[in-house]
C-alpha cells in the first residue's frame, strides 16, 4: 500500500508541476518587443527568410509529380502565394520572440539588445560564426588524432594480453 501511495503522490506532484508550468504568466508586451528586437539584431529575422518560400515550394513540389501537366499553373500559384504570405515572416519572428521572452526577463532582453548593438556585440555577431566554424574543424581534427591515439593504446593493451589486433 505504501508503494502505491508513493507512486500516486509522485504522479500527483508531476501533474501539479505541469499545471503550474502551463499556467505560467505570458510574457509582457515589453518583453516580447525587446525579444523581437534581439532576434532582429542577431540576424534571426534574416535566418527565417527562406522558411515561407521553402514551405510554399515544398507544397508545390509535392503536387507536381502527380500533376506534371499543371506545372506552369502551380508555379504561378506558388509565386502568388509567396507575395500573399510575405507578411507571415513577421508572425514567425513574433513566435520566436515569445520563446525568448519566456526565457529572459524584459530587462535582460534589453541588456542583450544593448550588447549586440555595441561595437563588441557587432564584432561578436560578425566573428562568432567564423570562430564556431574554426572550432568545429579543430574539434574534428583533434578527435581524429585522439581516436588514433586511443586505438593505438587499445592495440597495445590487447597485445599485452596476448591478443594482437
Amino acid at each position: 500500500m505504501g508503494l502505491k501511495r508513493s507512486v500516486l503522490c509522485a504522479l500527483a506532484g508531476c501533474f501539479i508541476a505541469a499545471a503550474a508550468h502551463a499556467q505560467a504568466p505570458a510574457p509582457t508586451a515589453g518583453a516580447v518587443a525587446a525579444a523581437r528586437e534581439l532576434v532582429v539584431v542577431k540576424g534571426g529575422a534574416a535566418m527565417f527568410e527562406p522558411v515561407i518560400p521553402g514551405v510554399i515550394e515544398t507544397a508545390k513540389n509535392s503536387l507536381v509529380p502527380n500533376n506534371p501537366n499543371l506545372t506552369k499553373e502551380l508555379n504561378d500559384v506558388a509565386a502568388q502565394l509567396r507575395k500573399d504570405y510575405d507578411g507571415k515572416k513577421a508572425e514567425l519572428v513574433y513566435e520566436v520572440a515569445v520563446i525568448y521572452a519566456k526565457h529572459f526577463t524584459e530587462q535582460e532582453l534589453k541588456e542583450l539588445v544593448a550588447f549586440y548593438k555595441s561595437p563588441l556585440g557587432q564584432k561578436m555577431l560578425k566573428e562568432e560564426p567564423l570562430a564556431l566554424d574554426q572550432s568545429m574543424k579543430k574539434a574534428q581534427d583533434w578527435s581524429q588524432d585522439f581516436s588514433e591515439a586511443v586505438l593505438g593504446r587499445i592495440r597495445t593493451e590487447m597485445s599485452k594480453k596476448g591478443h594482437p589486433l
